[in-house]
């Protein structure tokens, strides 16, 4: 009896062994059949491509595609060459996705051709929806869309009253990336901002919507600061808030072919609300048109700056105003919310060196101009040549509102320039 039980122990051990192995085989050649498991070499393709869908995203809008991506991104980012991470026709959902470099590769191509859907569960988020950091040539390319999906919680934005209030995830953030391209996609309906630039070097947006709508809080299109080189061309922005802003240490930007609205215009600022900000300067708006946005061309400091600062060489050139408020202003007296601690005592921001040229079309105010510069600090050398904007109210007249500014100008009614 006893043999007979170690024998048949031993026949049921066989088994058991058998079973396993067959159910691994089956399990391999289901591997085979669906695609290869969730790892990174094996989901490549040809030319080094990652698709999302080949390690389980699904592009049906609801469920959580955010592992998929992030692992798309991180055998991308260790391989050689020139990877290139696919997002097919479709619609993800994800939850943040933090994409950290430095990247082993020549280069690193997103590929967008269908549509990346921001949760709206809020503690998904410790900061930011997308945030690519320390990456070099970078390049997020196609027609699809980064969708914030920001109307479910726009309520829940209280920072218009409270300058303590917390911060929503902003949508596309590019941290210490040199070299990089965003070119072709849409970015729409951010939860804050669209997209954020900061301590960049050789920035290049072109072909690029960013839409939300114009009552939406804080969502800036474009936002950069501690960024140089950065070119935005061929650009559409409407959103609620500013179409694009240069915040502090912004320098050498080219804005060419860009139309903005409804928003609150192209701004440099706002300036002074922190302490030791870095200079703004070598700044050209070029060749652009604002329509209907409640300011337009506009450079903005705090009345209480924290440091002293300088913007300086900025150039504006073949801009049109259609039905835009303000179009042309500087305000060394901002302060939203009637937040600041001093009435100007402490103004420590200078703007010097800018040129309007050839700056046309209609206002839907009669405050055409508006130059309000510091007593402390009075605005230098502002050039104007061929303004020519009408209110497109009754009269058609326009005026000039200037405080502590002179003003050189050709070709413009010096009624309305504040020229000496």
């Amino acid at each position: 009896m006893a043999l007979r039980n170690v024998a048949m122990r031993a026949l049921l051990l066989l088994a058991v062994v058998s079973v396993a192995y067959a159910a691994k085989g089956k399990e391999k050649k289901k591997e085979s059949a669906d695609g290869p498991a969730a790892s990174g070499p094996a989901a490549s393709g040809p030319g080094g491509e990652y698709d999302i869908t080949k390690l389980g995203a699904k592009p049906d809008g609801t469920t959580d595609c955010t592992e998929a991506v992030e692992e798309a991104w991180a055998s991308a980012c260790g391989s050689t060459g020139n990877p290139t991470i696919i997002i097919p026709k479709g619609d993800f959902l994800t939850g943040a996705l933090n994409f950290t470099g430095p990247c082993k590769g020549d280069g690193l191509t997103i590929k967008l051709e269908g549509n990346l859907l921001a949760s709206n569960d809020l503690a998904k988020f410790k900061s930011n929806w997308i945030e690519i950091m320390r990456v070099k040539k970078l390049s997020i390319t196609g027609k699809g869309n980064i969708d914030g999906q920001g109307k479910a919680v726009w309520t829940k934005n209280s920072c218009q009253k409270n300058y303590n209030c917390k911060i929503l995830p902003n949508s596309l953030v590019l941290d210490f990336c040199d070299d990089a391209l965003i070119e072709g996609i849409s970015i729409i309906n951010s939860k804050f901002f669209h997209m954020n630039i900061f301590q960049c070097k050789g920035v290049t947006v072109k072909d690029v919507k960013v839409t939300a709508p114009g009552d939406s809080p804080n969502t800036d299109g474009i936002h950069m600061g501690d960024s140089s080189n950065v070119s935005i061309i061929d650009t559409t922005i409407g959103v609620g808030d500013d179409c694009i802003s240069m915040g502090p240490g912004t320098t050498k930007v080219n804005i060419s072919g860009v139309t903005c609205g409804p928003g609150h215009g192209i701004s440099i600022g706002s300036l002074g609300r922190y302490k030791d900000e870095k200079d703004v300067t070598d700044i050209t708006v070029k060749n652009c048109v604002l329509k209907g946005s409640s300011n337009g061309l506009r450079i903005k400091s705090y009345e209480d700056a924290k440091s002293p600062l300088v913007a300086s060489k900025i150039t504006y050139e073949n801009v049109k105003m259609e039905d835009s408020g303000y179009p042309i202003i500087i305000d060394q007296k901002y302060c939203p919310n009637k937040l600041c601690t001093s009435k100007g005592d402490a103004d420590r921001v200078t703007v010097k060196d800018v040129s309007f040229k050839n700056i046309t079309g209609t206002s839907s105010t009669p405050e055409a101009v508006s130059l309000l510069c510091s007593e402390k600090k009075p605005c230098e050398g502002v050039t104007m040549s061929d303004v020519k904007i009408e209110y497109s109210g009754k009269n058609n007249k326009t005026m000039a509102v200037c405080s502590h500014v002179k003003v050189t100008a050709t070709g413009v009614d010096k009624a309305n320039t504040c020229a000496a």
